[in-house]
């Protein structure tokens, strides 16, 4: 018997990590539409959440590099100074693509609008998943 247990043992933890399922997909379009939602509500810090709080953070627009989360909030903030300014964030998810268990691209368009700053384009992020949830740990994004 405790060498079934031991066979049992050894199978689960080479079983690896598990695959990214639908689930995981849910997860992801979650943190999206949260951001879209946080955004038209003028929450900027609530957008913000979904990205990984990292000095690793990327977020590359208007031929600009930025990297890590206090740039890129600090970017934000200077460009988006209220609600009025946010405008309203709309966009559509075209696709999530898995990178292994831990991990996904998702591509989509965006539109901006009721701002000054109002435009549109296209965007792909990449999210992997942390202790805290899923989190965009890289953003490209363009305007039409």
């Amino acid at each position: 018997m405790r060498a079934w247990l031991i066979i049992g043992l050894l199978l689960v933890g080479c079983a690896g990590p598990r695959p990214f399922g639908l689930a995981d997909e849910a997860a992801v379009r979650g943190v999206l539409l949260a951001q879209r939602d946080a955004w038209n509500r003028g929450d900027l810090a609530g957008y913000m959440a979904g990205y990984a709080r990292s000095p690793d953070l990327v977020f590359t627009a208007a031929g600009q590099i930025r990297r890590g989360w206090d740039e890129t909030f600090a970017k934000y903030r200077a460009k988006y100074t209220d609600a009025a300014t946010m405008g309203h964030l709309d966009f559509e998810l075209l696709a999530v693509q898995p990178l292994g268990a831990d991990g996904a691209i998702v591509l989509g368009r965006w539109r901006l609008t009721g701002t000054p700053v109002a435009a549109g384009g296209i965007f792909s992020v990449a999210l992997t998943r942390t202790p805290a949830g899923w989190r965009v740990v890289h953003d490209h994004t363009s305007i039409d």
